[in-house]
C-alpha cells in the first residue's frame, strides 16, 4: 500500500509539473503578441522622429538662406551708402526778400565816355567811384525789387574804327564792401577773378534783368553769382550825319525778389544704415539661436531613439 501511495504521489507531482510547463508555455505564447507590439511601436516612433529630423533640416536650410540674404543686404546697404557719399543731391531753395543788398556794377569803357547815369527811382541814391586799375567805373546797383528800381547808363565812343564795339561789365555782390574797402584796386582784381564778365554793344538799348544765386560749399563757405536775362532793342539814331561817335545804352533791374540758394545734400544717413545693420544682425542672431536649439533638439531625439532601440533589442534578446 505504501508503494502504491508513493507512486500515486509521484504521478500527481509529475502531472502538476507538466501542467505548470503547459501554463508557462501558454504564458510565453501570450507574451509573443506583446513582443510583436513592441516591434511595431518603435517603427511608429522612428517615423515621427524621421519627420522631426527632416523638419529640423529644413529649418536649418531656411536659416542658411536667411543668412545669405542678410549678408547680401549688408553688402548692398554699404555699397549704396558709399555711392551716395560720392554723389550728393543738389538742393535748391528760394528766399523772398523785399530789398537786396545793393550790388556793384563795374564797367570797363576803354575809350568810351559816360554821358549820363541815373536811377529812375527818385528814392534811390547814386554813388559812382573810379578804380584806377583798368579805369573801371563802379556804380551802385538797384536795391528795391518791388518798386522796380532801375539803373540807366549811357556812353558814347568817338573816333571808332570798328564796325562792332562793346563795353565790358561785371556784377559783384556788395557795393558797400567796395566802398569800405581800403584797397579798391585789389578788391576789383579779386572780383574779376571771382565773377563772370559780360558785354553790351553799341547802337543798341540793352535791358539786363539780374537774379542772385548763392552756393554753399562743403567747407561751409558761400559763393555768390549772378544770372541775367538780356533783351536788346535796336536804337534808331536820328542824328544828322556825319555821326562820328557811337552810343551805348544799358538798363539794370532785378528780375524777381527770390534769392536762389544751391546746396549739395548727402542723402545717405549713417544712422539709418547703422539701424538697418543692427536689425539685420539681430535677426541673424535670433535665427542662429533658433537653429542651435533645433540642432540640439534633433540630437536629443536621435539619442532617445537609439536608446529605445537598444532597450527593445535587449528585451527581445
Amino acid at each position: 500500500q505504501l508503494s502504491e501511495d508513493v507512486e500515486r504521489v509521484s504521478e500527481n507531482s509529475t502531472e502538476e509539473r507538466e501542467g505548470d510547463m503547459e501554463v508557462h508555455e501558454e504564458s510565453s505564447s501570450v507574451i509573443l503578441p506583446d513582443g510583436e507590439l513592441g516591434t511595431t511601436t518603435p517603427s511608429l516612433r522612428f517615423s515621427k522622429t524621421c519627420l522631426k529630423n527632416v523638419f529640423s533640416v529644413i529649418l536649418l536650410f531656411i536659416y542658411l538662406l536667411l543668412m545669405a540674404v542678410a549678408v547680401f543686404l549688408v553688402y548692398q546697404t554699404i555699397s549704396d551708402f558709399r555711392e551716395k557719399l560720392k554723389h550728393p543731391v543738389m538742393s535748391v531753395t528760394y528766399k523772398e526778400v523785399s530789398l537786396y543788398d545793393a550790388p556793384g556794377i563795374a564797367f570797363y569803357p576803354g575809350k568810351a565816355r559816360l554821358l549820363s547815369c541815373k536811377h529812375q527811382d527818385s528814392f534811390a541814391a547814386l554813388t559812382i567811384s573810379v578804380c584806377l586799375q583798368k579805369h573801371a567805373l563802379v556804380v551802385q546797383g538797384p536795391r528795391d525789387v518791388k518798386k522796380r528800381e532801375l539803373v540807366f547808363l549811357q556812353f558814347h565812343l568817338n573816333e571808332t574804327d570798328q564796325d562792332f564795339s562793346a563795353i565790358d561789365y561785371l556784377l559783384f555782390s556788395s557795393f558797400q564792401e567796395f566802398v569800405s574797402s581800403p584797397e579798391k584796386a585789389k578788391f576789383m582784381k579779386d572780383c574779376e577773378s571771382s565773377y563772370s564778365s559780360w558785354k553790351f554793344s553799341g547802337g543798341f538799348r540793352t535791358w539786363v534783368k539780374m537774379s542772385l544765386v548763392k552756393t554753399k560749399e562743403e567747407d561751409g563757405s558761400e559763393t555768390v553769382e549772378f544770372k541775367q536775362e538780356t533783351s536788346v532793342v535796336n536804337y534808331i539814331d536820328q542824328r544828322t550825319k556825319p555821326r562820328s561817335d557811337q552810343l551805348f545804352f544799358v538798363v539794370f533791374e532785378w528780375k524777381d525778389p527770390f534769392i536762389q540758394t544751391v546746396q549739395d545734400i548727402i542723402t545717405a544717413n549713417p544712422w539709418n544704415m547703422i539701424a538697418l545693420l543692427c536689425g539685420i544682425f539681430l535677426a541673424l542672431f535670433k535665427a542662429a539661436d533658433f537653429a542651435k536649439l533645433s540642432v540640439k533638439w534633433m540630437i536629443k531625439i536621435r539619442r532617445r531613439h537609439l536608446k529605445r532601440t537598444r532597450q527593445v533589442t535587449n528585451h527581445i534578446s
